[in-house]
């Protein structure tokens, strides 16, 4: 697996979350139902303009009851993670407990991730410190906000996880904004800008025509639309050819 360069992925925060996905649709690589996350999953910090791309390290946790002693080296190895590793991380969290009762996420492991190089979360989980985590410039997802940490401990580290809906593997491209998470497979993600500059156009041949009507302040036909659709059609199937 060949890593992108910091200026690829600064290339891809320049696009939303569902131009990727309609770019990632283009090479065919997987179902269109997969690979990103429902509607539980929500932006609690973060700059909307601005979305949150990183390579995903990842762990399971519960909170629902204490943590055993063996459990302080599972969150050892959960940090190792992030030793050795000059590019942008995202912590990608899965939470164990039907429905989350303890966060593992707040201003003191915010605080913490940033330090090891890790600029954000995606977590099935809950997050608190909401207005702290902020300061430190840090990106939180989540399925809920919550109040007390309860017994909350890393349960494992360093495998596949599910995260509303979205599978991710330790090493996975992470793009996240105010629509949810993608995993962007390794396959495509060197040619996926380009690919996302496609997507745009493609969506030009149907979005321009209209916008230049509704400036002239007259309407369009429905052959217009089906026409100018085509098009857009057309310029889809190029996508990543």
């Amino acid at each position: 697996m060949a890593f992108l360069t910091q200026e690829q992925l600064d290339a891809l925060a320049q696009f939303d979350t569902p131009t990727i996905c309609n770019a990632i649709e283009g090479f065919g690589v997987r179902a269109k139902t997969t690979g990103y996350t429902d509607p539980s999953l929500r932006l609690r910090v973060g700059m909307e303009d601005k979305p949150m791309v990183g390579y995903a390290c990842t762990g399971i946790i519960s909170a629902r009851f204490p943590a055993k002693p063996e459990h302080n080296e599972v969150m050892r190895a959960y940090y190792r993670q992030y030793e050795g590793f000059d590019l942008p991380q995202v912590a990608v969290i899965q939470d164990l407990d039907p429905q989350p009762v303890g966060s593992f996420w707040g201003d003191v492991q915010a605080t913490v991730h940033r330090a090891l190089g890790c600029i954000g979360t995606v977590t099935s989980g809950g997050v608190r410190d909401v207005a702290e985590v902020e300061k430190v410039g840090f990106y939180l997802f989540s399925k809920e906000v919550l109040i007390s940490h309860a017994y909350i401990h890393m349960v494992e580290a360093g495998g596949t996880v599910e995260v509303c809906g979205m599978t991710v593997q330790p090493g996975d491209l992470i793009h996240a904004d105010c629509h949810g998470a993608i995993v962007i497979p390794h396959e495509v993600a060197p040619r996926l800008a380009a690919a996302c500059r496609q997507a745009v156009d493609a969506e030009e041949a149907l979005l321009l025509p209209c916008r230049e009507a509704l400036a002239q302040g007259r309407r369009v036909t429905a052959d217009q639309v089906m026409e100018w659709r085509a098009e857009m059609t057309r310029r889809r199937a190029a996508i990543g050819k």
